[in-house]
C-alpha cells in the first residue's frame, strides 16, 4: 500500500474511533474523497486491522465506529500538528480570543504530556526551526475581546438549554437588563451572543464584548425554531448586521479579475468571467454597510451594479469622507 492510501486509512480509522454514533459508508466515503466501492474496500481493510469495529444499523444504512480509541502508538502528533496547534494559540492571544486561546493551550499541553519522552526529544529540533520560520501578523481593524466567564456561561447555558440574564451595554436602552434564549455563538472580529429575546423566538446578536453580570436562569429555555441553523444565520449578512437580504451584482475591472476569482465575497457567491476580462460577482446578502466599507478597500476595480441600496450607501460614504479630508486638508 502506498504511502498515501495508508496515511488515509489512518485518518479513517481515527475519524471511527472519534465520532459517538459512527459512520455510513456515504460519509467514510466524503471523508475520504473516495468513490462508494472504494469505501467500502477501506472498511473491510480497516475490520481486519480493528477487528473491534462494530456496525449498527440506521434505517436502510449501518453505521461503523471504533469504539474505545485508538492505540497511543496510532495517535503521536507530528512536529507540524504541534507548531500549529501553538501557532494557533498565537493567533487567538494577538485577536484578543482569550478563551479559545487558552482553551487550545491546554489541550497542547495534554498532547505534549501524553507523548513519550523520546518522541519529544527526537520532535524537538523540527519543532524549533518550524517555530522560527513562520509569524502571526496583525491586521487592522477591531480587536476582539473575550471576557473569559461570559464565555464560558453562555456555554454552559447552550449545553444545559437555560435562559440567561444580563445587562448590555449596546442597544437602544443601554445598561439595561436583559433576559434571553441562547442560540449560540459567532466569533468574528467582534464576537456576538445569537439569543432570542424572552417571549420571542426571532434570533438578534449582541457583542459579548457590551455583555456584564451574566448568570443562568433555573428556568428551561425554549430550544431554537427547527428550522434554525446558526451558520445559515451568520451566512445571511455580508458581515454581522443582519438587515433585508439582498442580490448584489458586482463588477470586478480585468486589472483585478484574477485577485476576484481567488476572492471569498460571501459563502453563497457565483463568479462570471466575462468577454472583457472582467468579472461579475453575484451573492445574496444583508449588510450593505459593511460591504461598502469592504468595497472601499478594492478601490476603483470594482463597480456596484445591485443594488440600488447598496451603491447608494457607498456614494454617501465617499462623500462624507471627501467632504471630511478635504475640510481639514492643509489645516
Amino acid at each position: 500500500m502506498r504511502h498515501e492510501k495508508a496515511e488515509i486509512l489512518l485518518q479513517l480509522a481515527r475519524r471511527l474511533a472519534a465520532s459517538a454514533e459512527g459512520l455510513t459508508l456515504d460519509e467514510m466515503a466524503e471523508a475520504a474523497g473516495v468513490g462508494r466501492r472504494t469505501a467500502e474496500r477501506m472498511r473491510d481493510a480497516l475490520w481486519q486491522l480493528f477487528p473491534q469495529m462494530t456496525e449498527s444499523p440506521d434505517g436502510s444504512s449501518k453505521r461503523f465506529r471504533i469504539p474505545g480509541g485508538l492505540d497511543g502508538f496510532l495517535q503521536g502528533p507530528t512536529a507540524e500538528e504541534l507548531v500549529s496547534l501553538g501557532a494557533a494559540v498565537d493567533e487567538f492571544e494577538l485577536r484578543g480570543a482569550a478563551d479559545r486561546a487558552e482553551a487550545l493551550r491546554t489541550l497542547d499541553l495534554k498532547v505534549r504530556s501524553a507523548m513519550r519522552a523520546a518522541d519529544r526529544r527526537r520532535m524537538a529540533p523540527d519543532i524549533e526551526a518550524l517555530m522560527r520560520a513562520q509569524a502571526a501578523a496583525v491586521q487592522a481593524g477591531p480587536r476582539s475581546t473575550e471576557d473569559q466567564r461570559v464565555v464560558a456561561t453562555v456555554r454552559h447555558a447552550l449545553m444545559a438549554m437555560k435562559a440567561v440574564r444580563f445587562v448590555y451595554r449596546g442597544g437602544s436602552a443601554p445598561g439595561t437588563w436583559r433576559t434571553v434564549t441562547p442560540y449560540g455563538l459567532i466569533f468574528a472580529r467582534v464576537n456576538y451572543l445569537v439569543a432570542a429575546d424572552q417571549g420571542s423566538t426571532e434570533p438578534k446578536t449582541r457583542r459579548l464584548d457590551r455583555i456584564e453580570q451574566i448568570e443562568v436562569l433555573e428556568d428551561v429555555a425554549s430550544a431554537p425554531p427547527p428550522d434554525f441553523d446558526l451558520q445559515a444565520f451568520a451566512d445571511r449578512s455580508f458581515g454581522i448586521y443582519q438587515d433585508a437580504v439582498e442580490d448584489v451584482v458586482l463588477r470586478v475591472r480585468p486589472e483585478k479579475a484574477e485577485d476576484a476569482l481567488a476572492w471569498r465575497f460571501h459563502s453563497t457567491q457565483t463568479l462570471e468571467p466575462q468577454a472583457d476580462g472582467s468579472v461579475v460577482v453575484r451573492f445574496h446578502a444583508s449588510g450593505m454597510r459593511e460591504l461598502a466599507w469592504h468595497l472601499f478597500s478594492w478601490e476603483d476595480q470594482i463597480e456596484i451594479l445591485a443594488p440600488a441600496s447598496l451603491r447608494a450607501r457607498m456614494i454617501e460614504l465617499l462623500r462624507g469622507a471627501l467632504a471630511r479630508h478635504e475640510a481639514t486638508a492643509g489645516g
